[in-house]
């Protein structure tokens, strides 16, 4: 008996791993794109608060990278437009990253190698490829510890999540 209610746990986090990101994207959905636009500049500018100002992003001015999280349906465009991180709803892409949410928290968290999801398909990199190889190479310089503090633990305890799922 205890197997089965083993083995029956087992199955209800792997299907919460898998489901969760389908199940929030249809709920971000109905969040105005305007909302989301401010949280992620926010984010981002908390984030790479030190690399804008020591010129790490110059090679992102004036042009566009596309962030696609495939199952929460999520589509942004990230700039660097006088030397701030502007986001947009649509523009032309000159590099596209796409991919799923727990494989970017995976990513994020460095559980996961970007090379390794990229050659198994599961990380797709389209379009400038100098670019895509500067987007990559700032994704692996950035230090878990620099993160803000409630993105970090977020991030960590999801991953932990993901990490232990069974279909993982």
């Amino acid at each position: 008996m205890i197997e089965k209610e083993h083995q029956f746990l087992k199955f209800l986090h792997s299907q919460f791993v898998n489901k969760t990101p389908q199940m929030l994207g249809l709920t971000l959905r109905y969040i105005p794109f305007e909302i989301k636009k401010r949280a992620i500049e926010q984010l981002l500018q908390l984030q790479f608060k030190n690399s804008l100002e020591d010129g790490d992003l110059d090679f992102l001015e004036n042009r566009w990278l596309k962030i696609q999280v495939v199952d929460l349906q999520l589509i942004w465009f990230v700039s660097l437009i006088d030397n701030k991180l502007v986001v947009s709803r649509e523009e032309i892409a000159d590099v596209s990253f796409i991919g799923n949410a727990n494989d970017l928290i995976m990513i994020a968290t460095r559980r996961q190698d970007p090379d390794t999801l990229f050659f198994q398909r599961r990380l797709i990199v389209e379009g400038d490829t100098e670019l895509g190889l500067y987007v990559k190479n700032l994704m692996d310089s950035i230090e878990l510890e620099t993160m803000p503090k409630f993105l970090r633990l977020t991030l960590e305890k999801l991953a932990n999540i993901i990490q232990t799922s069974p279909s993982c």
